[in-house]
């Protein structure tokens, strides 16, 4: 572990470069600990695959004080994330998915293949980050990595399950964007009204269910209409 500064305000606290569900569990455990004691001079915590970045207000508590704090609240041991396992249904292909073509043309498979493939792992929720409920999973299986679009689109639908290299997620809001979509889900996985407002949380399990075209349009309108 290595705690260093990261501008004159933060620290950066990295537990190394390797993406492990192991040391995701050190960095959410060590968010979820200083989050409980809330010193006065935490501004904000902000998780990553391997590394946690602490923000502080430098006006409340000096560099020296919250440098000691870290060192000391950081040598505790770690509690095993207790995420939940759900199942989210993804409508594959069609006009949910216009990149699952070239995706399986790419890796040399039939589209069936990629849906088998992309829907049979159990993703880790490693963190959420890049749009609001955006969840950065891990264990996609390498036969479907397929490069980002050359030229992003201007508008992706809410739901869309894309792939970007050895990474896929779901944009849980309408955006732009660069990554291949393969399918969509129904589901309103992002609701700023709920608490807390993403159906998945670090340390969650996310299992995707393939549906159709039928089955999208029931599931949508309850969730959306």
């Amino acid at each position: 572990m290595i705690i260093k500064p990261a501008g004159d305000s933060a620290f950066l606290i990295s537990f190394g470069d390797e993406i492990s569900e192991e040391i995701n569990d050190r960095v959410h455990s060590l968010a979820k600990a200083i989050e409980k004691e809330s010193p006065e001079w935490l501004v904000e915590l902000v998780p990553a695959y391997s590394s946690l970045l602490v923000i502080y207000d430098p006006l409340k508590a000096s560099y020296e004080e919250v440098e000691s704090y870290l060192k000391r609240i950081s040598a505790r041991e770690v509690e095993r994330i207790k995420g939940k396992t759900i199942e989210i249904p993804v409508a594959y292909g069609g006009e949910f998915g216009p990149d699952i073509e070239f995706v399986a043309q790419y890796n040399g498979l039939s589209v069936d293949d990629v849906i088998e493939i992309h829907s049979k792992p159990l993703y880790r929720v490693y963190f959420l980050g890049f749009l609001p409920g955006f969840a950065y999973l891990g264990g996609m299986d390498e036969r479907i990595a397929t490069p980002r679009l050359e030229k992003p689109r201007l508008k992706v639908p809410a739901g869309s399950v894309g792939i970007a290299g050895k990474q896929t997620g779901w944009y849980a809001i309408e955006s732009p964007g660069g990554w291949r979509i393969i399918g969509r889900i129904p589901l309103r996985t992002f609701n700023p009204g709920k608490v807390p407002p993403s159906i998945v949380l670090p340390g969650d399990y996310v299992k995707f269910v393939p549906i159709d075209e039928k089955e999208f349009w029931e599931i949508y309108g309850r969730e959306w209409e």
